[in-house]
């Protein structure tokens, strides 16, 4: 093995390692970052040509050119449907075509007429459709505003940090075409821009940068581009995850940006904006009038620079400010800058949470809709160790009665870290194993990621080697570096040839040992290159004819994008892949879930869980989960029952832990953390009704899973910046115990007019108050909505699966205020049949004593054994009687109990099938 490789793996098995952030750029180290960064706001050396103006049906284009060096760009404006704006600025004759993303948006989005109010030599007017909504374009120097009435919604380069570093040849190399130099030469423009360009040649970084051992290459030179965008009467913004920091992000003015390129950062460090595995463009800004979203396309790296004019005041600044009468409306100002490509930016104009999401949705599509048995309980562990160790700790969950769906194998089931084989000696009848599994209704996740061992003799390898698949260096060989295999190719997922060949690999005659309940994780894939810069591939690499450095940021998405095909393509379309990510981008919501990555058994990082996974939701990838227990270092008890209750309510549910650790499957702690943890995973079964419910309404609308309450209750400034505690869907707001040692947390639960139950006490609380709960160990503090439903199935067996048929109770939580409502969604639980209306979609509603179900999609067929078996009615009277009406008329008594002192009132036995119309009247 070489040197480097069992280095790498010390530290990888090392407990005491924490990130070494000299292995990670700053952006003082990041070159086109440090030259961008240096130029001050002010006025913008750009203006619009405003005779080069061309308005058409579609969109309106114009150049603009930069009077420091006369290069002009292209300019192009487009009204989206579903109130959006999106910005393209391209170099308008490029020495070579920019890269522009590809395969994120769903379609190319669907344009509205913009239309010319008025035009003047400073600039143009144009109507966004609504009629108070303008786009005011000015001239001289450029810029946007977006208008709302008198209001400014949201203005585009007006502090004059537009960039954009045009291509250029190279003047003191052999490349510079002579004839073109004495083209150039004969132009004056030309001439001023080369006396300009000799005069950037000074800077360090433009054609070579070094970091540490690696040098890069730039053939095309300096190509950055940038922009800022201003936000009046923003405070608050959220997104541009992956970082592991707070839900609202932070002014960077006294540090770095925060910055978006996928890397394997090891055992990161919490509350910086470091860079971690995955990378989404998109940031959302909130104020209590209005939420607008930013979605800047661009796959390169990037850094976003925060900065605000309230930054730092304490709330006694703000209140002298008030005093004083000062006039200072709050502002946010914002900057992208990436290291190539274009400028390509979506605008998405709200005015609501709900319709930021929904119009992001249009453009990158919705979560993938997961087999139930998904969102059920995961046990991991690099690793377990064979067969045998599997069938051990399968029974284990039997034995101690705690449910779980998946058991999960990392790299070293496999042949020598080959993927898609098995070691012959410790899974040699892989097929045996996994059968074992589906008796009892339970499935299996194997690794299998993107670094492909350099090996003549393993399939995989010479066939994507003999094909052409791998990602060259810069001189045209296949590139390789050091991963867990030893030296390793990486195939070009970026080739749609390639991914329809990765795909073909996951059918059973080709995936030897695979079945139908074998589902596939993806990890390295930012992609992880141990012996490359930065822990990741050369940015001088080559993708066909792009540069490696202008598509990083997509690799994870293709490749999960390729296996989740793969999975569906196996089962002839029929079943819905599962498939886990560690790298991801804008769009890979569409393929699977995420999670936080190499965690460690620490306080803070059971805290930080909840930020990062808020933030994603905000950004249409809701199936995401953090390692229960926390991957490297080993957790205390208490430390790994809070975490178990925790993760137990967020939506990718799943303990894993680093091979060093001592084993930690929930009964290895003792009878009485045994039942905690057992308690906290049968609340996760009970409730995947309404989980299930929450993905299908995700999948439709866009609409985050797990939320902040600032998504509910928009006007409420108290919830802006709460992110320990959320809600799952609108109704069950949740406030996890993730203090060491804490007696108490204090929830805070929303809404003036609203009453809130806690869920297992079913005690009653007015919304709009800071509420101190007491805990104990078994506590997880968690409240139904007033005026909601819930069903919920409570005979809770040994997998997901094994309780299809199960009856549900349905919880009913009154507000005197309004009627209650909640919705029940059923299907087959894995096939992709609810497309063709497979499924049962019923609306329950209690109003004036009455509670009905009723269904909201009379088209659809599909049926149910399942039954509902009990109600409770929280907050209720007692009745004189209790009468269930069915749909063909049939009247019936029900039993009743009533607790006075808790008002809660429980109909037993009521028996009707779940997906038929009923009435139940209380007199």
């Amino acid at each position: 093995m070489a040197p480097f490789l069992v280095f790498w793996l010390a530290v990888c098995l090392s407990g005491t390692w924490a990130v070494d952030r000299g292995n990670f750029k700053t952006c003082d180290q990041s070159a086109f970052c440090k030259r961008q960064r240096a130029l001050k706001h002010g006025e913008s050396p750009y203006r619009a040509l405003l005779e080069t103006m061309e308005l058409t049906n579609t969109r309106l284009t114009l150049q603009l050119i930069n009077d420091n060096n006369k290069v002009r760009l292209l300019l192009e404006l487009y009204r989206l449907q579903g109130n959006m704006t999106r910005v393209k600025i391209n170099e308008l004759k490029p020495l070579k075509p920019r890269y522009e993303v590809p395969d994120v948006l769903i379609r190319e989005p669907p344009t509205e007429p913009l239309s010319l109010l008025s035009q003047d030599e400073n600039g143009v007017v144009l109507s966004l459709g609504a009629e108070s909504q303008r786009v005011i374009l000015s001239a001289r120097p450029f810029r946007l505003d977006i208008m709302e009435g008198s209001d400014v919604v949201m203005s585009l380069n007006s502090r004059g940090l537009l960039a954009f570093e045009h291509l250029r040849m190279r003047k003191d190399t052999s490349q510079a075409d002579p004839e073109a130099e004495k083209k150039d030469e004969a132009d004056p423009a030309n001439q001023a821009e080369a006396a300009k360009e000799e005069e950037e040649k000074v800077e360090d970084g433009m054609w070579e940068e070094t970091f540490k051992s690696h040098t890069d290459g730039k053939p095309n030179g300096p190509s950055a581009v940038s922009l800022d965008f201003s936000l009046p009467g923003v405070e608050h913004v959220y997104g541009i995850p992956e970082h592991a920091d707070t839900l609202r992000l932070k002014t960077t003015d006294n540090g770095d940006p925060y910055r978006l390129y996928n890397l394997d950062v090891f055992q990161y460090e919490l509350y910086n904006p470091m860079a971690l595995y995955g990378a989404v463009p998109v940031m959302l800004a909130h104020n209590a009038q209005r939420t607008t979203g930013i979605f800047w396309l661009n796959a390169a790296e990037t850094w976003v620079d925060i900065s605000s004019n309230t930054a730092g005041k304490t709330v006694f600044g703000k209140m002298l400010d008030y005093v004083q009468g000062s006039s200072e409306t709050p502002q946010t100002d914002v900057r992208w800058i990436s290291e190539s490509g274009i400028i390509d930016v979506f605008i998405m104009l709200g005015p609501t949470p709900k319709d930021v999401f929904s119009q992001y949705a249009s453009l990158t599509g919705t979560q993938a809709f997961p087999p139930l048995s998904a969102l059920a309980y995961h046990q991991c562990r690099w690793n377990y160790n064979d067969q045998e160790d599997v069938q051990s700790v399968d029974a284990g969950f039997d034995k101690h009665d705690i449910p779980y769906d998946f058991i999960w194998l990392d790299i070293e089931h496999t042949d020598g870290k080959r993927y898609f084989t098995w070691d012959p000696h410790k899974f040699a009848t892989p097929k045996e194993m996994l059968q074992g599994l589906q008796d009892k209704k339970r499935k299996m996740v194997a690794i299998v990621d993107p670094h492909i061992k350099v090996d003549s003799n393993y399939k995989i390898h010479t066939e994507i080697q003999s094909r052409g698949f791998y990602i060259k260096n810069k001189d045209g060989g296949d590139y390789e570096g050091w991963c867990w295999p030893g030296s390793a190719g990486y195939p070009d997922f970026t080739r749609a040839d390639m991914r329809t060949w990765w795909a073909s690999m996951f059918a059973y005659d080709q995936y030897e040992g695979s079945m139908e309940n074998l589902y596939t994780w993806n990890d390295m894939n930012e992609p992880s290159v141990f012996n490359g810069p930065e822990v990741t591939m050369h940015k001088d690499a080559m993708h066909g004819a792009w540069e490696h450095r202008d598509v990083h940021n997509m690799y994870g998405f293709y490749v999960q994008m390729a296996t989740a095909e793969g999975l569906i393509q196996r089962s002839g379309g029929v079943e819905r892949p599962f498939v886990l990510t560690r790298a991801f981008f804008a769009g890979s919501q569409r393929y699977g879930a995420v999670w936080t990555g190499d965690n460690a058994a620490e306080w803070d990082h059971l805290k930080i869980s909840i930020p990062m996974c808020l933030s994603l939701g905000l950004v249409g990838i809701s199936f995401c989960g953090a390692d229960v227990g926390g991957f490297f270092k080993s957790p205390n008890t208490e430390l790994l029952v809070r975490w178990y209750q925790t993760g137990a309510y967020q939506p990718f549910f799943r303990a894993h832990a680093h091979l060093d650790t001592p084993r930690r499957e929930p009964w290895l702690f003792g009878p009485e953390n045994t039942a905690l943890i057992r308690d906290a995973v049968r609340q996760r079964y009970t409730l995947l009704p309404y989980w299930y419910q929450q993905f299908y309404n995700t999948k439709k609308t866009g609409d985050p899973v797990m939320r902040p309450l600032w998504v509910e209750y928009p006007q409420d400034p108290a919830t802006f910046a709460l992110d320990d505690e959320f809600l799952i869907g609108r109704d069950l707001l949740v406030h996890p115990v993730t203090e060491e040692g804490a007696r108490g947390v204090t929830a805070y639960l929303p809404g003036k007019d609203e009453v809130w139950f806690d869920v297992q006490t079913f005690q009653k609380h007015n919304g709009a108050q800071n509420l101190y709960v007491p805990v104990t160990m078994s506590s997880i503090p968690v409240f139904q909505r007033g005026g909601s439903i819930i069903p919920r199935k409570l005979r809770v067996r040994r997998s997901s699966t094994c309780m299809e048929h199960d009856p549900y109770t349905l919880y009913v939580a009154l507000n005197p205020q309004r009627t209650a409502q909640g919705e029940l969604y059923v299907d087959d639980g894995h096939t992709f049949n609810f497309e063709k209306k497979e499924f049962i979609h019923r609306r329950l509603s209690f109003a004036n004593n009455v509670l009905s179900s009723v269904n909201l999609a009379p088209d659809s067929q599909f049926s149910t054994s399942s039954w509902v078996e009990r109600i409770l009615i929280l907050g209720a009277s007692k009745p004189s009687k209790v009468t269930l009406k069915t749909a063909d008329g049939h009247e019936s008594q029900l039993e009743f109990d009533f607790d006075a002192s808790m008002s809660v009132l429980t109909l037993r036995k009521p028996g009707m099938n779940a997906g038929v119309d009923w009435t139940v009247m209380l007199q």
